[in-house]
């Protein structure tokens, strides 16, 4: 017997979606800038992770014409149950993409551009080569650009891919471990927690004075103790920048919120992170891997500066 349809007037019940609190809402993007930036990403064929993940900030940043760049392509092998980017067999690699990423770059007027890219576990490389590709473009383009890169786990292939992309020489490395890793069955299936802090470890070994980016999202059912220890782990392995963030779910589909974490639990786990050595932490509900990066990046640098020559004059 199948199910007749709801008569004329009569509601149809929907997932329910949860209702968010005031810290974490934020105003629709309506600004010129924000459309000059879209009008720019669209004409260039570029993806942006502000859309794709549906970023809360995505209205404050184009404003201010940053934007973080989603490269080859915007379908993700992986489903990760946090995450809003589509799932499926990807298309092939733009050819293109490297010089319209620079192009993009030049004509937003970067000083410091956020680089990101969907799972391809359907290419040889993970598609380690594309993002060598964008570095030397934006070398070539754009010299005076720092550039953060924000990479999957490569899995599977992962230290010839750190090699070739740590060579090509980014300012900052990012690859987040996400959440603890008791959640990551449910929350990140097709990852593994030691295979990412081994990563990160990479790049360290590879070249010390790159910076090295984690971060993780609250909110999913961790533990406090938990979250230290995460920390920890990530100090352990030599990370030198610590973002912390609300999880907000995408869709109703998506893993459910467990609770809200409130600005003062943050604050208090930024701390902390601080006390266990971090050069940079950034640690509010809103906070995302690309938020104020720049900015960031600058006080990271003038951070490890104080360090040294503390360093140098005890010497």
């Amino acid at each position: 017997m199948t199910n007749a349809p709801a008569p004329t007037g009569e509601s149809v019940a929907r997932p329910e979606r949860q209702r968010k609190p005031d810290w974490i809402r934020v105003k629709a993007p309506t600004s010129k800038g924000y459309g000059e930036t879209r009008q720019l990403m669209r004409g260039l064929g570029l993806n942006t992770v502000c859309e794709e993940a549906a970023c809360p900030n995505i209205g404050e940043c184009w404003t201010k014409k940053h934007a973080t760049v989603m490269i080859l392509g915007d379908v993700c092998t992986r489903a990760c149950a946090f995450c809003n980017v589509k799932t499926g067999m990807p298309r092939k690699v733009d050819p293109l993409e490297p010089e319209n990423v620079a192009t993009a770059a030049a004509k937003l007027g970067l000083e410091h551009i956020v680089i990101t890219s969907v799972d391809r576990d359907d290419l040889p490389d993970g598609g380690a080569g594309q993002f060598v590709k964008v570095i030397e473009a934006l070398r070539r383009t754009t010299p005076q650009t720092t550039i953060e890169i924000l990479t999957p786990d490569f899995r599977g292939k992962m230290q010839a891919a750190v090699e070739a992309i740590v060579a090509a020489g980014p300012d900052v490395y990012n690859h987040n471990l996400e959440t603890v890793p008791r959640l990551y069955p449910t929350i990140r299936p097709g990852a593994r927690y030691y295979a990412s802090l081994r990563l990160l470890e990479e790049v360290k070994r590879h070249n010390p004075l790159i910076f090295t980016k984690s971060g993780i999202m609250l909110g999913l059912g961790e533990e406090r103790l938990e979250v230290h220890q995460v920390m920890d782990d990530m100090r352990s392995a030599g990370i030198d920048f610590l973002t912390m963030g609300q999880y907000l779910q995408p869709t109703p589909k998506h893993a459910k919120v467990i609770d809200f974490v409130t600005p003062q639990a943050f604050s208090a786990y930024g701390a902390i992170a601080r006390a266990k050595g971090f050069l940079q932490v950034a640690a509010t509900p809103l906070t995302r891997s690309s938020y104020h990066a720049g900015d960031d990046f600058r006080e990271m640098r003038a951070a490890r500066e104080a360090q040294l020559a503390k360093a140098a004059q005890r010497g």
